[in-house]
């Protein structure tokens, strides 16, 4: 799988931006489900590794789409914890890929002025991309462009039932007050504590669920659902996405 990310952020600026994506307008944090690089590898007639590929391809131009249009932040479902029970083949090709994107990110994401944050347990992967992943989060600390959230291993029952212990731990030790527990102190125990909840979550290739995906911070999400699968969702989609939520009224819960 050598050379399957490289250069994965060095690509020329995506033009012809719509004029209809005004930054005032934007969505702060879009989440998306990447979602259909088996299926499209299958109506291919080729391995699903090779789905995988592509729709690495297509991470990297929606990268730099997010980032050229004034996103602050994007989140994607990289593997989830359920991802495992997958043919040991292909997980062990995606881990390949996953060294490959941290091998490249480390210099090149810097370039680009991303932040880059892996969300999940780290702790039940391969140790050297757990030293990888803290290499690039470190390095790529300081940058102020676009915040790029990547779940690895995540779960979302398993966050909150993660961030529940904890929570028990600081009301057992006194540093926290049962009393005093609302949805903004909860909120901070979870993984995303330091950005806001997602605006607007993407999902591809048709199917209609969220997949254990961030449950506790898309209670307010606009959700969108596109047919494409993730391997030929485009710049295009993107911003089609995007207007589609401009266009909505967000209430939550008020008239």
């Amino acid at each position: 799988m050598k050379g399957i990310l490289r250069n994965f952020f060095k690509t020329e600026p995506v033009t012809n931006v719509s004029k209809d994506v005004q930054p005032k307008q934007l969505p702060r944090h879009i989440a998306i489900i990447m979602d259909g690089n088996g299926r499209w590898a299958g109506k291919r007639h080729v391995p699903r590794i090779i789905g995988h590929r592509e729709g690495s391809q297509t991470l990297k131009r929606i990268v730099l789409k997010c980032k050229e249009i004034g996103i602050k932040y994007l989140t994607v479902y990289a593997f989830s914890t359920e991802n495992w029970k997958r043919p040991k083949p292909e997980v062990d090709a995606l881990m390949e890929l996953l060294r490959e994107f941290l091998s490249q990110a480390k210099g090149e994401l810097a370039e680009n002025n991303i932040k880059i944050k892996v969300l999940g347990d780290i702790n039940t992967l391969p140790k050297d991309i757990q030293n990888e992943i803290i290499k690039v989060e470190k390095l790529t600390a300081s940058n102020t462009g676009l915040w790029f959230n990547v779940a690895l291993n995540y779960g979302s029952r398993n966050e909150i039932v993660n961030a529940v212990r904890a929570v028990c731990r600081d009301v057992e030790t006194g540093r926290l007050n049962i009393d005093d527990i609302t949805e903004k102190v909860f909120s901070r125990y979870m993984y995303t504590y330091e950005i806001p909840d997602p605006d607007l979550l993407i999902r591809t290739s048709g199917e209609y669920r969220l997949s254990n995906f961030l449950l506790w911070q898309l209670a307010y999400s606009e959700l969108l659902f596109d047919k494409v699968n993730w391997p030929d969702f485009s710049e295009k989609h993107l911003l089609k996405a995007v207007e589609d939520y401009m266009s909505r009224e967000r209430r939550f819960g008020g008239i």
